[in-house]
């Protein structure tokens, strides 16, 4: 999530405060969760922390579930082709470079 000031945002929500973030009930985060479609993390007390990519993931699902009446299933396909997509891009990234590391001349001595 960006600031207007086009500096990231961090920090660490409650279920409560992320719920009302995604205008979604807390039981919908919860079930999400269930569903293995976000994972927040959990304090030493057990009680959720949502991070501002939580909250990303968790529009994306909602997104995909409301807006393009896609079931459970097809969200967990989607996010795991998403998921993998960015990896390859990565690693197709860091290809390119030792590439282009490899075909610039040696200096000679």
């Amino acid at each position: 999530m960006q600031r207007e000031n086009g500096q990231e945002q961090v920090g660490y929500f409650a279920i409560s405060v992320a719920a009302r973030m995604l205008g979604v009930h807390a039981q919908t985060l919860r079930s999400y969760e269930r569903q293995g479609l976000i994972t927040p993390s959990r304090t030493k007390g057990r009680i959720r922390l949502y991070s501002v990519e939580d909250i990303r993931q968790a529009q994306q699902v909602r997104r995909l579930i409301e807006e393009l009446g896609l079931n459970i299933a097809g969200v967990e396909i989607i996010l795991r082709l998403t998921d993998r997509i960015r990896t390859l891009e990565l690693q197709l990234e860091q290809m390119r470079v030792q590439l282009d590391e490899c075909e610039r001349p040696k200096a000679r001595r």
